[in-house]
């Protein structure tokens, strides 16, 4: 190596990088999704990824949040408090646990809830549209098959 640069600049391109490619189309999905909410409710990715959770599990935990949005401590406490700032979201101590919290819409946030829901089927739906069912069974086996691969490395 010379200057730090690889021996064949030409053996590697980002471009073609499966783990590159990957997180790319994933940006690419979420920020085309975020378009239908960010304007209309005025939430972020983030939020709108704990205000998923909290539909899925009502009186959840912000850790619970963590285990099931891709996101970090961090990601989640900030996202949790500009939702308690705007109304959408509210906490509360855990009944079984007075240490813990527990986190639950507010009227407002279960109504924006149920009209993003709609909205992201929808928007699932024109993505897949290139798709034929047969291609997105096979996609869904793929995912699995690479997130088993993921946890074994």
């Amino acid at each position: 190596m010379r200057n730090g640069a690889p021996k064949d600049p030409e053996s590697f391109h980002l471009e073609d990088f499966i783990p590159y490619r990957l997180a790319v189309l994933a940006k690419a999905v979420s920020t085309a999704f975020a378009k239908t909410y960010a304007e209309r409710f005025g939430i972020t990715i983030p939020q709108w990824r704990v205000m998923s959770a909290i539909g899925r599990a009502p009186n959840c935990s912000a850790s619970s949040i963590v285990e099931h949005t891709a996101l970090d401590k961090v990601q989640v406490s900030r996202a949790v408090a500009g939702l308690i700032d705007i109304g959408h979201v509210e906490r509360r101590a855990d009944e079984k646990d007075r240490r813990n919290s527990v986190l639950n819409f507010t009227k407002q946030g279960l109504d924006i809830y149920e009209q993003i829901v709609p909205a992201g089927r929808a928007f699932e739906e024109r993505l897949m549209s290139v798709m034929s069912s047969a291609d997105i069974d096979e996609l869904d086996h793929l995912i699995d098959k690479l997130m088993s691969q993921v946890k074994e490395l």
